[in-house]
């Protein structure tokens, strides 16, 4: 049988597809970075249209690089930016609107009329998760009462949501002839719309959100043949096998299968996944509760996460809006330049503060500085900021799960900054493990359709092809953690209430 599989990973800022044997070894990559539109403050917008030509040209890119056909390939893997809206009319194809990406904090008014009756948490011990910009049903209210005449045809039938798994996926199996429409249990948990028990649609939410049921996407397990590539396709014939959101996709490559297991992938936002097993675990500490994974016809896996809303992200920031570095590796060399961060304390709170927070009225701050400072504290600070989040939020899944975490295992595009990971270790005080493949988003991906072809038997498979490449252990002193840490929580404090009326 075909030896390879492809993994599609439809990010916030990029599409890839990456091929990988039987080891879990990548073959071949290609990329390609996709327009990130901001047409006012706090609006994020994609071109659905864009991802889908770009998607179509890196399958090709990374066959042409491995010197593969179709022949070779025995399931193709979708993994995805998870509560990014697209709706699109499902005769002619074309989005009715941009995307709007899990960032876009424009249907905060919306947030705060659902929240009238019940609070933000109205729903939570149904769906796992507090009203809140962040997620996609809010955003599908807003294309519905803001883009003419999406409203009537949404009613009449004529109109389909997906997160971009399943624009992907619809378009990858024929589109308007044909398409498959659906999406995974990973994926809907993050609409606000799905029942974390019976993993279906919630028709009494959605008549309080007023979106009609024959928008949604048929909810699947996240390794199961959904459908093949269209004929016209690079890959035509080829099925279609897994779906995975990304952070659940992260924490299937890293192999956390087990109950007390987790990872924290440091990419344009952090989330950490913290394995719960069949049990659905109710955060008291702001956590969101989410779906693991669903393998087939077994029962659902179920997770806590903490969603961190600015980590990598900050760095593009750094880059692109103030020129303090001309490319993302140059913080870690320019954060070197000083032996730490001056007193400086950057809480980039640019949409608001997600885990453990939650706090919508939150901004960005730059605080504790001094004439002492330099640009060097500034890069550092930006690091120290993904850390420190990270730690906040590693204490809440403590507290929620009653087992402190002993170590972390790390992914993502930041991991390859070893000063940042040092710094995770030491205010963690647990060790941080990098694994050989860092790409294990795609790599999730890969397992999930793999395991539904037979590419690997079982999660053991999955198991044996981890490997640890580095690791490091805390090397910081009790007291110096703590007064870190007490420094960075009243900085945050100062983000608060900042959005009002009249700052909107």
């Amino acid at each position: 049988m075909a030896d390879y599989v492809i993994a599609i990973d439809q990010g916030t800022t990029s599409s890839r597809a990456i091929i990988f044997d039987t080891k879990g070894s990548i073959v071949s990559t290609g990329q390609l970075e996709h327009e990130q539109i901001f047409p006012r403050a706090g609006w994020v917008e994609h071109d659905p249209q864009e991802i889908w030509r770009n998607v179509r040209e890196v399958i090709g890119q990374a066959l042409s690089k491995a010197n593969l056909t179709r022949h070779d390939i025995a399931a193709i893997g979708i993994t995805n930016q998870r509560e990014t809206a697209v709706v699109w009319d499902k005769t002619t194809g074309e989005p009715v609107y941009n995307a709007i990406v899990w960032q876009d904090t424009r249907t905060q008014d919306i947030v705060d009329r659902l929240a009238a009756d019940g609070g933000v948490e109205r729903f939570k011990d149904i769906v796992g998760l507090p009203l809140a910009t962040y997620f996609s049903g809010t955003k599908i209210v807003w294309i519905l009462e803001n883009v003419e005449g999406a409203r009537e045809k949404a009613e009449a039938g004529d109109l389909l949501f997906g997160t971009t798994d399943s624009w992907v996926l619809w378009n990858l199996t024929g589109g308007v002839d044909g398409g498959v429409h659906a999406t995974d249990v990973t994926n809907a948990s993050r609409t606000l719309f799905m029942d974390l028990e019976t993993l279906s649609w919630r028709d009494d939410i959605l008549e309080v959100f007023g979106v009609p049921r024959s928008m949604l996407p048929e909810i699947r397990s996240s390794s199961e043949v959904y459908g093949t590539a269209e004929s016209r396709s690079l890959l035509r014939e080829t099925p279609i096998a897994g779906i995975l959101g990304d952070q659940q996709a992260a924490t299937f490559g890293q192999a956390a299968y087990d109950k007390g297991e987790a990872k924290n992938t440091y990419g344009t936002g952090n989330f950490i996944i913290f394995n719960t097993d069949t049990e659905i675990v109710h955060s008291k500490n702001g956590l969101l509760t989410t779906l693991g994974y669903k393998l087939g016809d077994e029962p659902a896996h179920y997770a806590l996460e903490g969603s961190i809303a600015v980590t990598g992200s900050l760095v593009q920031w750094l880059r692109d809006n103030l020129g303090l570095i001309s490319s993302a590796p140059e913080v870690e060399r320019l954060a070197e330049t000083v032996d730490d961060n001056g007193g400086a304390y950057f809480v980039p709170a640019f949409s608001g503060l997600f885990a453990p927070y939650w706090r919508s009225d939150a901004r960005g701050a730059l605080v504790g500085l001094t004439r002492y400072v330099n640009k060097g504290h500034i890069a550092r600070a930006v690091l120290e900021a993904t850390a420190f989040q990270t730690r906040e939020v590693i204490d809440a899944v403590n507290a929620d799960s009653g087992v402190p975490l002993t170590e972390l295992k790390v992914d993502g595009g930041m991991i390859a900054n070893n000063l940042l990971m040092q710094f995770q270790a030491d205010i963690l005080g647990v060790p941080v493990i990098r694994p050989v493949v860092a790409e294990t988003t795609a790599l999730g991906a890969a397992y999930a359709a793999g395991l539904a072809v037979g590419v690997w038997s079982n999660l053991d498979d999955l198991r044996a092809n981890w490997q640890e490449d580095s690791r490091w252990e805390p090397q910081m002193d009790d007291a110096e953690r703590e007064r870190l840490l007490r420094n960075w929580k009243k900085a945050v404090t100062k983000t608060f209430d900042w959005e009002d009326a009249d700052t909107k």
